[in-house]
């Protein structure tokens, strides 16, 4: 039997002539967190779609708990227990916690037929949810908007946890938040983890992805640089590959040799 709850085995994308992603394979296990790193055009944003069931690979298999799958859009990924919090977090501001939390997905009392909401149990459930990862939510009724960027991202992620997700993807969780923000959301990924919980966390802040990482993967023009564990590599070799160390290097060889042509 496998040791991996899910497999992206050499993942090809294209549009048209442009090669959005190229050979990318990724392997995860139970309790595993894996910083997916990269610039921007790195291709971070054409995989996480295609793990999400937006986009069909067209080269490569997804494999899911030992079994070889096909997405044909983002419900059967969520089905196979794969879950994206994208950026924008899909919260509206004006609405509840409490509604935020389960989104369509509401707990129904009564009779059938004569179904209602049962806003006490949701209630509930949304504040010990927040609760149990330090956020403390006195009325579940308040706006969302009212919470800071920090509580949102953790709302997002709680919900995705309490809906079922095996594989929980993060994109960018921490981009736009402060120090103490972002130290609260990265710890609550951590405790995720740490109960059996897949994560892939795409950013751009070595800072922020190595002290929670386990294993590293770096895209660079669609191309995997590699897969790391955390033993493997240092904090200081991964900014050099994030910030195209190798390339800026052979173009300090190169303006050296133009300079001595120039010279002569």
């Amino acid at each position: 039997m496998s040791d991996y709850l899910v497999q992206f085995n050499n993942i090809s994308k294209f549009f048209g002539k442009v090669i959005a992603l190229k050979d990318v394979t990724m392997k995860l296990k139970k309790g595993e967190i894996m910083c997916l790193l990269g610039d921007n055009g790195a291709g971070k944003s054409t995989l996480i779609k295609t793990l999400a069931g937006v986009h069909r690979p067209d080269e490569g298999e997804i494999i899911v708990e030992e079994k070889k799958t096909i997405f044909d859009s983002p419900k059967d990924a969520l089905d196979m227990g794969i879950a994206t919090v994208y950026q924008d977090l899909a919260l509206v501001s004006l609405m509840s916690v409490t509604r935020n939390f389960f989104m369509g997905r509401e707990p129904m009392k009564g009779p059938p037929f004569f179904r209602t909401f049962d806003i006490e149990k949701a209630n509930k459930i949304a504040a010990e949810r927040m609760g149990q990862i330090g956020i403390d939510v006195r009325d579940p009724s308040q706006a969302v908007g009212t919470m800071s960027g920090g509580e949102r991202q953790c709302l997002a992620i709680s919900r995705a946890i309490y809906f079922g997700a095996k594989v929980l993807v993060l994109d960018e969780p921490t981009s736009a938040l402060g120090v103490h923000q972002a130290s609260v959301v990265l710890k609550y990924i951590v405790k995720a983890a740490s109960q059996g919980l897949a994560v892939i966390l795409i950013t751009h802040n070595v800072h922020h992805a190595y002290p929670v990482g386990n294993s590293f993967t770096v895209l660079n023009r669609g191309k995997s640089l590699g897969t790391y564990a955390k033993k493997d590599i240092t904090r200081e070799k991964l900014l050099s590959m994030m910030a195209g160390g190798e390339e800026l290097n052979k173009l300090e060889v190169e303006l050296q040799e133009m300079n001595r042509s120039s010279a002569n």
